[in-house]
C-alpha cells in the first residue's frame, strides 16, 4: 500500500497554504501613489502623516490611502492626475521637512498590509522607471590615499623632529631630508606607520619614494566601489525612491535602478555629485609652508588657506538645511572631528576660519576628432567668519542659496563618496513599456504553461493532470517566494519561469515512464508506484543538483540581467522537487494509493 503519515499530507498542504497566502498580494496590482522621507533621515510619525493628508484635504485631493510602510510615508491614489496635483502641493508644503517622489504602490488592502505581506518586487524593465550606470574614478581614488599619505608622512616625521619636504608626484610620494642619517631615520618611522608601503630608492641619498603596493592599491579600489554603493543607496533613500537597485557591475562601474521615477534630472545632479567641503583656518602670513590660494564664490573673497585640514565632509554625521539671516546647513561632526574643532577654535579665536567647497566633475570635448573626458576639481570658499567663541561638533555653513543648502545638507548627511563618478549611460523606461514587457512575459508563461498541460493530460491522462496540479502548485510557489524574499523580477527571471515551466515537468516524466516500465514487466499497480518513485529519484536528483549548480555560478559571477535568470531559475529548481516528487506523489497516494484491488493505473 501508498501511504503517507497523516503529519506528512497536513504538512504538504499547509506549504501549499502557506504559499498561496505569500503570493496573494500580487493579484492587486499597483496604484499610483506619492512616498515621503523625512530630510533628517528619521521616520516619519503618525502625527506627520495625519499632516500632509490634512495638506491634501485643504488642496480638495483625498488619497485613496495613507499608511507608514519602513519609515515612510505612503499616499496613494486612484488616478495618475491626483497623485501629481499631491506631488505639486506636498513639495509647496513640505519642501524643507521631506523629500517627496511619485511612484508606484501596491494595492493592497489594509488587512493584507497588517499581515506583513507584500507583492513580488518588478525590475525596471517590467516596472519603468531610470537607469543609471555610473564609472568610478579610480585614479581619483589613489590620489585621495596619497593625498592623506602625504599629510600622515609630514605630520610624522615633524614629530620625530626631521626636517621635511613630502610631494605626491603621480603615484609616488617623494620623501626630502637634510641627510642620508635622516633618510635612514625617517625610512623607519615610515615603515611603522604602515609596513606594506613600498620603500624606494631615489637619485639623491637624502631623498626616497614611498609607493602603495599592489595589494593596497586594489583594496583601496574596492573600498571605493563599495564605499560609493553604500553612499548611493543612502542618497537614493533620502530621495524617497521606493526598492531601489544599487549594485556593482565588472572593475570600476555601479548600476543604479530607479523603479517608478519618470524624471531623471534631479537623480542625476545628486547621485553623480562629489561636493563635500573641507574647514581651513585663514594663512594671515600668506608664506605659511603647505598654505595654498583659494578662490571665492560671490561676494568672498579668495584666500590663503592653511594646509591642515580642520574638519571634512568624511567627518560629518548630520547636515540640515534651515535659515538664519539667510540659508544655512547646521553641521554635526563625528567625535574626531569634534575633537579637533574645538581645538583649533580654542587655540585660535578672533582668527578666521573658511569653509571650502569641493567639487568634481567630467568635461567632455572634442580634440582632432576624438571625444576626450577630463576630470575637473574646483574648490571654493563659500564662507569666511570670524571664531568669536570655542565650539565643538555643532556648528553651522552659511554663503549657499536655499537650494544650495538643501542640496548640499543631503550629500553630507547620505555620506561623501570615495571617489568621483561620472554618468556613462542613462535609461529612461516609460511604464508603458514596462507594461507591455509584463504582458508579453505573461503570456509566454502562460503559452507554455497550457502548453505543457495539454501534453500532459493528454499523454499521461489521470497521472498528467495530477502533474499539472503540481505545476500550477509550481508557480504559486515560484511568486510566493519571490515575494517573501523580495527578488526583483526583471525579463530575464520571467525567461526563468517559462524554463522552470518546462523542467518542472520533466521529474514526472521520468517518474511516469518508470511506472510504464513496471506495469510492462508485470508488477502490481501498487508496487509500480513505488518503484517508479523510487528508480526515479536519484535521476532526478543528479539533474536538478547539475541545473542547481549551473544557477548558483550564474548568480555568483553574472551581472543585474543573469542575476535575475539565476534567481527564478534557483527557485524554480528547487520548488519543482518538491512538487514534482512529495507533491504528487502525495496526491497519486491519496487518489490511489489505498485502494486495495487496484487492476490498472490511468498513465
Amino acid at each position: 500500500m501508498n501511504r503517507y503519515p497523516a503529519w506528512l499530507n497536513l504538512l504538504v498542504l499547509g506549504i501549499l497554504v502557506l504559499g498561496c497566502i505569500l503570493a496573494l498580494p500580487n493579484l492587486y496590482g499597483t496604484m499610483p501613489a506619492v512616498q515621503l522621507v523625512t530630510t533628517d533621515g528619521d521616520d516619519v510619525t503618525q502625527d506627520e502623516l495625519d499632516s500632509y493628508v490634512a495638506a491634501l484635504k485643504n488642496a480638495s485631493v483625498q488619497p485613496e490611502a495613507a499608511y507608514l510602510q519602513d519609515g515612510r510615508a505612503v499616499l496613494r491614489f486612484e488616478r495618475v492626475e491626483d497623485q501629481i496635483v499631491a506631488a505639486e502641493r506636498l513639495r509647496d508644503r513640505f519642501a524643507n521637512e521631506a523629500s517627496i517622489a511619485s511612484t508606484l504602490a501596491p494595492a493592497l488592502p489594509a488587512w493584507v498590509r497588517g499581515l506583513g505581506l507584500q507583492p513580488m518586487s518588478l525590475g525596471l524593465d517590467l516596472r519603468g522607471g531610470v537607469y543609471f550606470l555610473l564609472e568610478v574614478d579610480m585614479d581619483a581614488a589613489i590620489a585621495t590615499r596619497l593625498s592623506l599619505y602625504e599629510q600622515s608622512f609630514t605630520d610624522s616625521l615633524n614629530d620625530a623632529r626631521i626636517r621635511n619636504r613630502v610631494d605626491v608626484t603621480g603615484n609616488d610620494i617623494v620623501v626630502r631630508v637634510r641627510s642620508a642619517e635622516d633618510a635612514q631615520q625617517a625610512r623607519e618611522v615610515i615603515a611603522e606607520l604602515d609596513g606594506e608601503l613600498l620603500i624606494l630608492d631615489a637619485a639623491a641619498q637624502d631623498s626616497f619614494r614611498v609607493r602603495m603596493s599592489e595589494n593596497q592599491i586594489r583594496e583601496r579600489q574596492d573600498f571605493a566601489i563599495e564605499q560609493n554603493i553604500t553612499t548611493l543607496r543612502n542618497r537614493v533613500n533620502q530621495l524617497g525612491v521606493a526598492e531601489p537597485l544599487v549594485q556593482r557591475q565588472g572593475i570600476d562601474r555601479i548600476v543604479v535602478q530607479l523603479p517608478g521615477v519618470d524624471d531623471p534630472n534631479r537623480f542625476d545632479e545628486i547621485l553623480t555629485a562629489t561636493a563635500t567641503v573641507e574647514f581651513r583656518l585663514v594663512d594671515l602670513s600668506g608664506n605659511e609652508p603647505g598654505s595654498r590660494n583659494y578662490p571665492g564664490r560671490g561676494v568672498e573673497q579668495s584666500q590663503s588657506l592653511k594646509r591642515d585640514i580642520i574638519a571634512s565632509g568624511d567627518q560629518i554625521i548630520d547636515a540640515e538645511a534651515g535659515f538664519d539671516q539667510g540659508a544655512v546647513v547646521f553641521i554635526t561632526l563625528d567625535s574626531a572631528g569634534g575633537e579637533k574643532m574645538l581645538d583649533t577654535t580654542r587655540s585660535n579665536l578672533n582668527k578666521p576660519m573658511s569653509t571650502v567647497f569641493i567639487e568634481t566633475r567630467r568635461e567632455i570635448s572634442v580634440v582632432d576628432g576624438e571625444t576626450v573626458a577630463r576630470t575637473v576639481r574646483t574648490a571654493e570658499i563659500i564662507n569666511t567668519a570670524t571664531i568669536r567663541g570655542v565650539f565643538k561638533d555643532r556648528f553651522q555653513i552659511s554663503g549657499l542659496s536655499p537650494k544650495e543648502a538643501a542640496d548640499l545638507s543631503l550629500l553630507l548627511r547620505a555620506g561623501a563618496l570615495a571617489a568621483p563618478v561620472f554618468k556613462v549611460e542613462e535609461r529612461t523606461i516609460g511604464p508603458s513599456l514596462g507594461q507591455d514587457n509584463i504582458d508579453r512575459g505573461f503570456a509566454a508563461v502562460m503559452i507554455g504553461f497550457l502548453a505543457v498541460i495539454a501534453f500532459m493530460a493528454i499523454y499521461y491522462r489521470g497521472f498528467g493532470l495530477i502533474a499539472n496540479v503540481a505545476l500550477l502548485s509550481n508557480l504559486v510557489f515560484i511568486v510566493a517566494l519571490l515575494s517573501l524574499l523580495q527578488a526583483s523580477l526583471t525579463l530575464p527571471g520571467i525567461a526563468g519561469i517559462v524554463l522552470t515551466v518546462g523542467m518542472a515537468v520533466d521529474a514526472n516524466v521520468l517518474i511516469f515512464e518508470r511506472i510504464r516500465e513496471e506495469l510492462s514487466a508485470g508488477s502490481s499497480p501498487q508496487t509500480a508506484i513505488a518503484s517508479g518513485y523510487e528508480k526515479a529519484l536519484s535521476s532526478i536528483a543528479d539533474a536538478n543538483i547539475t541545473t542547481l549548480i549551473a544557477a548558483v555560478v550564474l548568480f555568483a559571477f553574472g551581472t543585474g540581467p543573469i542575476k535575475g535568470f539565476a534567481i527564478t531559475l534557483s527557485l524554480g529548481i528547487i520548488t519543482s522537487m518538491f512538487t514534482a516528487i512529495v507533491g504528487t506523489r502525495a496526491i497519486v497516494n491519496l487518489v490511489f494509493g489505498g485502494r486495495r484491488r487496484l487492476e490498472s493505473l490511468p498513465v
